[in-house]
């Protein structure tokens, strides 16, 4: 067999969780951080779980969990539906967990309305959705995530059922 051979039999990698640490591992700390998976609240009407484990994207003090979190807290006292892996899986591909993401080379930023934010919204559908007992800037994580959520409720049912751009 020469050095650059496949074995014939892929051998045991171990569990789905070890081959996702190796791989994150690789790919550095950053990315690891991002990827990990978050247990806790399923829906906006779900009580915390004692035993959540969160994604450490540090800023402001907090966490992409809490975010999601107070936001579904909020989502709930308004009647807005949605559920934690709705929002994370939409923040996940709009930003990457950053609340400071911002599109530039859009046909949004083509006409001067950037998308921002986790959830990635122009100006014009923060202020029409923004929803009162959050921040009125679409930068701030739960203002952003919060105003997201009743857009896509009022387009779309909830922000479940977004799986693209919005």
């Amino acid at each position: 067999m020469s050095a650059f051979a496949l074995p014939t039999r892929r051998r045991d990698r171990g569990s789905k969780a070890t081959r996702l640490a190796r791989t994150l591992g690789l790919a550095g700390a950053g990315a690891a951080a991002l990827a990990l998976p978050v247990i806790g609240a399923t829906s906006a009407f779900a009580a915390p779980s004692p035993s959540v484990q969160t994604v450490s994207l540090q800023t402001q003090g907090t966490t992409l969990d809490s975010w999601i979190r107070q936001s579904l807290t909020i989502m709930a006292q308004h009647g807005i539906p949605g559920s934690y892996n709705g929002i994370y899986r939409n923040v996940m591909r709009e930003s990457s967990g950053n609340p400071k993401a911002i599109n530039l080379w859009d046909s949004n930023a083509q006409a001067g309305i950037p998308s921002k934010g986790l959830l990635q919204v122009i100006d014009p559908t923060f202020r029409t959705y923004h929803v009162p007992g959050t921040a009125f800037d679409p930068y701030d994580p739960v203002a952003n995530i919060t105003a997201a959520c009743n857009y896509a409720a009022a387009r779309y049912g909830s922000i479940d059922n977004v799986n693209s751009a919005y």
